[in-house]
């Protein structure tokens, strides 16, 4: 059991009830249990459960998304390289301390019913559709094809994680083959 935890500790968490139960999952008393730890924990960190489900929906925006960006930015020197960087990212193993590969379709479903977890869903898939619409661009596609290419790309990446909870594609190859054609129509 852990002495002290973190912010970042009972984030994990509620991503986790989230992935595995729906927002209604998403209760204090359920996950400082599932933590080994009291309530009172909970309260030293949030003052309530809409401040926990707003870090949540913070905290995905600024690891999934700007966090990405700014890897991708410092880690290839050219669109393309930035492209094929941003789909292996995108397409590693996902991370179990946040529920794993359903996290994202948990947090698209909890958007489905609550406005302030739409807001951020339709923020974060701006700024990720720009990033992605913006090296396109650089590769001298213009306007109208790079915002179809981006959103091509960025559709099948959620689709092929779908697909692949279910054992129906490997987005590891997939999603590379699919940029190719994009890149070289």
């Amino acid at each position: 059991m852990k002495q002290s935890l973190s912010p970042t500790d009972w984030i994990q968490a509620a991503f986790r009830a989230l992935t595995t139960g729906g927002p209604q999952a998403i209760r204090a008393e359920a996950i400082a249990r599932a933590l080994k730890v009291s309530k009172g924990s909970f309260y030293w960190h949030f003052k309530d459960v809409p401040a926990l489900k707003q870090a949540m929906l913070d905290h995905w925006q600024q690891v999934a998304t700007q966090d990405v960006i700014d890897l991708v930015e410092s880690g290839a020197d050219d669109a393309k390289a930035r492209l094929q960087l941003l789909v292996r990212v995108s397409t590693a193993l996902p991370d179990d301390a946040y529920g794993g590969d359903l996290t994202e379709a948990a947090i698209r479903d909890w958007a489905r019913y609550d406005p302030a977890a739409a807001k951020a869903v339709k923020a974060i898939d701006s700024q990720r559709l720009k990033f992605v619409e913006a090296q396109f661009r650089a590769l001298e596609f213009g306007p109208q094809q790079s915002r179809q290419r981006a959103t091509i790309l960025y559709a099948a990446l959620i689709g092929l994680h779908q697909l692949a909870h279910h054992g129906l594609s490997e987005p590891t190859s997939d999603l590379p083959a699919l940029l190719d054609h994009l890149i070289h129509p």
